[in-house]
């Protein structure tokens, strides 16, 4: 009879680990118009196994004064029962700290405020948000149910009506900032903290709120699981070149390769494209880069900061201004990724490679979109994207 094999649970999104916060550091200098915190999670003990370009995962909880101030804006009692996850009864309270998104109004909420409002004006105008897609979208952008309570306030809602209008919290996939080569038993976070004022009040984001307010007292209260990557990968072949573009946060998971190609004695030369708002107050990592630099693990570092000349710069830019050495190492069979903002950073990064292709590669410029976006990306698996 073969012995039995114990295993280490899987966690998942359903099933997380608690965890503690080991540090939780700001990164960007007094004077900076942003709030980046470099976040420890310390793992120890619980067989969590992660890869440099990996995700962390993380449930976040709202914050005890929005729970609050929603309980007491809608007259609900925070004894009382609602089904929680997977039906099992919880306090009103503990379903809207741990289940329920608070600090955005959603559609589902809108449309459901529409159904029970009483006749009249505002119901009529609950109604006209509710029935023009564009301006429920412009509505809820900058309200949260505090807000909308504000202007509505005589709606009356059970606490069973209220928890049904709502939606469920989703977790925040963080790229992951370390090497378990180097840090086998934490994962290190680079986490923008986003705070803002709308309609009078001040709100935070769901997930960087959560995580900047924990401190590191070693209480097990971080819910997160591990999101493996499935492309966002170092080659496997340690002779290769890689060129990596990642600004703002963006340098999460390049920190990560840095730590990783050390460690592993890759003898492929690295190359980092960093960007932010000011190189004195927000050059995250600067003393850790520059470090590289000087032990050779990093063969060059540009960096572009928006703010320190009349105009802006940014990592595209010196992409174009580094074009021939770029598509020299593009054609000797480095790798490209690129990590950050999809809407306007990839999209630029992006077109900043077809143009170098055509001015270095001599390629027409539907030749060059085909290269860069098909060969390059899809068929060699040497352009690769961890873009949100």
């Amino acid at each position: 009879m073969s012995e039995s094999v114990i295993t280490q649970p899987a966690y998942t999104r359903s099933h997380p680990y608690l965890a503690a916060i080991a540090e939780s550091r700001p990164l960007n200098s007094a004077g900076s118009a942003k709030d980046t915190r470099h976040i420890v999670v310390d793992i120890e003990g619980s067989g969590m196994i992660y890869h440099a370009g990996d995700s962390l995962g993380v449930c976040p909880r709202n914050p005890k004064d929005l729970v609050a101030e929603v309980l007491a804006a809608y007259s609900l009692d925070p004894a009382a029962l609602v089904a929680g996850d997977g039906g099992v009864p919880v306090s009103l309270e503990k379903a809207l700290t741990t289940i329920y998104t608070l600090n955005r109004a959603s559609k589902k909420f809108i449309k459901a405020l529409a159904e029970k409002a009483a006749p009249g004006s505002a119901r009529d105008r609950i109604h006209q948000i509710a029935s023009d897609e564009k301006e429920l979208e412009d509505y809820i952008f900058t309200r949260d149910l505090v807000d909308i309570r504000t202007e509505f306030p005589e709606t009356v809602w059970t606490p069973d009506e209220f928890v049904a209008s709502l939606t469920k919290i989703l977790p925040r996939l963080y790229s992951i900032a370390s090497s378990p080569a180097q840090h086998p038993q934490q994962v290190h976070l680079t986490v923008a903290v986003l705070s803002y004022e709308t309609h009078g009040r001040k709100k935070e984001g769901l997930a960087s709120g959560y995580l900047a307010s924990l401190d590191p007292s070693g209480e097990k209260t971080l819910p997160i699981f591990v999101q493996s990557t499935r492309h966002f990968h170092l080659p496997q072949d340690l002779s290769k070149n890689i060129i990596m573009v990642g600004p703002g946060t963006g340098i999460a998971p390049f920190r990560a390769f840095l730590q990783e190609r050390k460690a592993t004695g890759a003898t492929g030369k690295n190359w980092l494209f960093f960007g932010d708002q000011r190189a004195a107050t927000d050059f995250l990592y600067r003393d850790e880069l520059e470090q590289y630099l000087a032990h050779g693990s990093l063969a060059s570092l540009d960096t572009a900061f928006s703010r320190d000349q009349e105009h802006k710069i940014y990592v595209q830019h010196l992409m174009l201004q580094r074009g021939a050495e770029l598509w020299r190492w593009l054609q000797k069979g480095a790798y490209f990724y690129v990590c950050g903002d999809a809407k306007r950073m990839a999209r630029d990064v992006n077109q900043a490679l077809i143009e170098i292709a055509v001015q270095h590669g001599g390629l027409a410029p539907e030749a060059a979109a085909d290269y860069i976006n098909t060969t390059l990306a899809k068929t060699e698996k040497r352009y690769l994207k961890d873009v949100y």
